[in-house]
């Protein structure tokens, strides 16, 4: 896996920069950053920019989980030489000094091999509803259970006596009887009567 970082038309000399390139030629990334930090040069700035962005760029195109920045190391550095600007200086007696201020592109490429990621069990929805419904059924059938067994304790219990069907059967047969509107019975009228008679 390789990845690059490109900066072009920095504004320095290409021999300046190529001093501190071939420092890091090579090293692992993080090794590269740490001599580059402690480096008292100015394209040491700029070839520690260069060397994230590449890192940064590595990552990016595998992702975070295959390859870390521990593993990278940097593989090539290029110095190229860029345009020049031509400058003058005066001097005295007339004459005038050529000044040239160069430009240099700068390539970073980074190697990494990324580690491959063990295939991990998928658990679908399907699995787990097939998983569940097992205990469904059982709970079904669980509550018919309970509802056969009610059942049964209906038709065990005991009917109720025939004495008490037939004193109900008699209060029925009283309250039918009830020719008053003050809901007493003929017969009880009819003692009153006969008690009202003898007391006269």
């Amino acid at each position: 896996m390789e990845a690059r970082a490109r900066v072009r038309y920095l504004r320095m000399s290409p021999k300046k920069m190529r001093r501190v390139a071939e420092l890091i030629r090579g090293k692992p990334v993080e090794e590269a950053l740490n001599i580059l930090n402690y480096t008292p040069k100015i394209a040491a700035h700029h070839l520690a920019k260069t060397v994230k962005a590449a890192a940064a760029n590595a990552i990016a195109s595998v992702g975070t989980g295959k390859l870390k920045a521990e593993d990278l190391s940097v593989s090539r550095v290029v110095v190229d030489g860029g345009p020049i600007a031509k400058r003058v200086r005066f001097q005295s007696m007339g004459r005038a000094h050529r000044i040239h201020k160069r430009y240099c592109h700068l390539t970073v490429e980074v190697e990494g091999e990324p580690e491959e990621e063990t295939p991990k069990a998928k658990t679908t929805r399907r699995k787990k509803q097939k998983a569940e419904k097992p205990e469904a059924v059982g709970k079904e059938a669980d509550a018919g259970k309970k509802k056969v067994s009610r059942a049964k304790k209906a038709k065990a219990r005991p009917k109720a006596k025939p004495e008490k069907a037939e004193k109900e059967k008699k209060a029925e047969d009283v309250e039918l009887d009830d020719d008053s509107t003050n809901g007493i019975p003929a017969e009880a009228e009819d003692k009153n009567e006969e008690k009202n008679r003898s007391e006269e």
